[in-house]
Formats: structure tokens, sequence, C-alpha cells
């Protein structure tokens, strides 16, 4: 039987192997299928692997200790909420589940994209971000749900997004391509991208690395107090990368009075990273996370600052992982567009190179999602990875995601 995605044909046979286009070591077919039936029926997939890719190493080796799937567990028995601020000052946020949206900005994907993101983190009470691009107004009508971010390039950066938003993030840096900043190519700069960065149309926009304000913790300081100066009622988030001294940036954001560390490693982003880039500069995300917990705890800190995480986070095992190592949740991107049709085909830097309507700029591949179908598809895939985080902790005895949080004993490499 074949699955289509309006107009796009995945043959099963596919399932079984990379094909051209197709899939990679850690999007294997088989996971991208898997993905894509998850968002369809709202459950773990029966016949496909749905857990891990074919990588060699990371979350694809690291696994849990006497994981037995249950067919009924009672939803109300486990919690898989956690809280976005741990200050003792600003507004107390939570979220039902581990994970938000990662930023992913208008001119990166197309706008159809950017709705149904936004649509399904109003459904589900939790949150998206607009990525470097801007605010464009569409968006405003889920601004409850919407992280605004603030890069280095200031795109579209103005009071009112800042004043309408529940969190505001810094972007310092991005897991795929740290230390070259942000490039988004002429080809899908259309005059509406333009307007809404303030540059001129089919000009090639890049965003400069660092932020030249910031050049220390007392710097990084004065950007989070601008930022409460114009909105005291939100929280600040800090996107960073992972360099050596990730523990020491940990600490700088919580002694620059930050709510939530997003910690982004390697092997991340879209496909308009460059691949070099992406498997040789960051640490993976799995060295990261581990490193920057048992900094903080032994600092005392820890149970101030949130730390979520990103960069090669496909699965719901993959944020169990994640969170076993030391995160609180994760920030998810890659696989909100697997589930409405993303086949790693790494065209992703082109106007019309992306041929399911995610990436793109072009106004008739955008049609192939629309909001609500999109909406409703990354809803599905994220009920069945709760399905899977209950499953993981009823194996293991625990009655809350949070309970999860740096149990590296509960973890095996294999």
């Amino acid at each position: 039987m074949k699955l289509i995605h309006r107009g796009l044909q995945l043959l099963p046979s596919l399932k079984y192997g990379i094909a051209g286009g197709f899939g990679n070591k850690r999007w294997t077919p088989q996971l991208i299928f898997a993905t894509y039936e998850q968002s369809t029926t709202g459950k773990p997939p029966e016949s496909l692997e749905y857990k891990v890719g074919d990588s060699g190493g990371g979350f694809d080796r690291l696994d849990f200790k006497n994981i037995h799937p249950e067919t009924s567990i009672p939803d109300e028995k486990f919690d898989l909420s956690i809280d976005l601020n741990r200050r003792g000052s600003g507004p107390k946020i939570s979220i039902p589940l581990p994970i938000y949206g990662a930023g992913m900005s208008f001119g990166s994907i197309s706008l159809s994209f950017m709705l149904a993101r936004a649509l399904a983190a109003k459904r589900m009470d939790t949150f998206t971000s607009t990525g470097e691009g801007g605010y464009p107004p569409p968006l405003f009508e889920y601004k409850d749900h919407v992280i605004t971010q603030v890069a280095t390039g200031m795109f579209g950066v103005r009071e009112d997004t800042i004043q309408a938003a529940r969190i505001v993030e810094f972007k310092y840096a991005q897991g795929a391509k740290p230390g070259l900043g942000g490039h988004l190519l002429a080809d899908k700069v259309t005059s509406e991208v333009a307007n809404m960065r303030e540059s001129l149309p089919f000009t090639s926009l890049y965003s400069p690395f660092p932020f030249h304000s910031v050049y220390s913790v007392e710097d990084h300081r004065k950007h989070v107090d601008w930022i409460r100066a114009i909105n005291p009622d939100c929280l600040v988030a800090v996107k960073v990368s992972t360099p050596v001294d990730v523990d020491m940036v940990a600490i700088g954001s919580y002694y620059a009075n930050a709510n939530i560390l997003h910690i982004d490693g390697g092997y991340g982003g879209t496909g308009a990273a460059p691949e070099i880039a992406k498997k040789n500069i960051a640490m993976p995300i799995e060295y990261a996370i581990p490193k920057v917990h048992r900094y903080l705890v032994g600092e005392g800190v820890r149970d101030e600052i949130v730390v979520m995480a990103s960069g090669g986070i496909r699965t719901a095992y993959d944020v169990a992982k994640a969170i076993a190592l030391g995160a609180d949740g994760c920030v998810i991107g890659s696989a909100e567009a697997v589930a409405v049709g993303c086949t790693q085909c790494g065209n992703c830097e082109r106007g019309r190179g992306c041929q399911v309507g995610i990436t793109t700029t072009d106004p008739e591949l955008s049609q192939f999602i629309t909001p609500e179908w999109g909406a409703q598809r990354i809803i599905n895939m994220y009920s069945s990875w709760a399905k899977q985080w209950r499953t993981i902790l009823v194996s293991l005895g625990l009655r809350s995601i949070r309970e999860l949080r740096g149990r590296t004993d509960l973890l095996v490499y294999g």
C-alpha cells in the first residue's frame, strides 16, 4: 500500500533502505515512515522501528533498562508536565508535555507550516518559536503560545512582538552551525519575507555571529534586563550551542537571570545547515546535557533554571533519554516537519526545493499544507509520544517525567 502525502508518494520499499533524497543514517526511511504513521494514527506503529535510527552512536545506542511495553496505562496516573520558571519571581508557566516547538523562521519555512505549528501549540497548551525571521501578523492570534526570538540579525524585532510574548528567546548560537550565524539565501527572500525582515527582496540575508554587544556575562545580563524592561511579565530563554565549555555558558546564563537555558547540539537544523558544520563543530547533545546538569548541580543552582535540549532529538525515546541525562525537556523541530511529510531530502535552502510545502516560500508549494491539517498531524505525533513516555515511566517505576531527570543509572549504552 502506498502512503500518500498530497501528491507525494512514499513507496513501502523505501522502508528497507536509504534511497536518494529520502532519509539518512539518523533519520532512516523506517523512522520517517514511523513518525508519519504516528502523525496519522496518534499511536506507536506496530511494525516499524519508531525509537531509534541507524547512526551507530549517541541516542541510537543509548537505551533504558527494563522497558516493557504496556497495553493499557491510565493517563491520569502519570504526570508529564514541566515548569518553565523556577525562579522566585516572574509568571509561573507550566506545559503538559516536556516539549515545545523549536525556532523555524518565516522565510526558512512556509507561513502555512508556521501557522500549523502555532495552532498545534495552542491546542496542546504548549509553545512554538518564531525563529529569527520576525513575527508574521497572522501569528498574533496565537500569541499566548508563541515564543518570539531575538537573534543576532535582529530581523523583525519590535517592541510590540516582545510585549505580546509570554516567553522571549535570545538566540546566541545554533548547534547545527555554531560560529557561522544564519544565512537565508536570496531565492527564499520574497517580498513578504523581505518586508518582515526589513530588507530588500531576493537578496541573501546574513545573521552575524555573535551579538556584537555581548562579550561577557555582564553584557548578557544587560540583554536579559533589556527584554524585561520592555515586557516585565515574560520569561527569558537563552539558546546557545554546545562548545566544550558549555557548562560555563550555562552558569553564566543562570547569573544573567535567564529562566530557560536552551542548549542546542549538533545534528539539528534543517537541510539548509552545512553538513560539515552539523557533523564537526558542536558537541553532540548527549554529551552536553550531563555536563551542564552536573555543573549546575555542583553549583547548587540546578533547580532554579530550566534546561531544555535540542539538536537531533527525533523521537519520544530521544526526549526521555535526554531527560534521564539531565535535561528538563526538549525543543522539537525536525520531527514536526517529518510529521507533515518531510523526507529529509536536504533541499531546504531553495525556495522551490521543498516538494511538500514545508521549507519553501513558493506560494503554490505552500498550499500542500493547511494549518488545520498540519496542526492535527503534529498533535497526533505528540499524542503517540505521550503514550510512549507513560510506558517508560511505568516500566521504570516512576510517576512523573520530572522524576526521570538526571537518572543516568536507568540508562545503558550498548
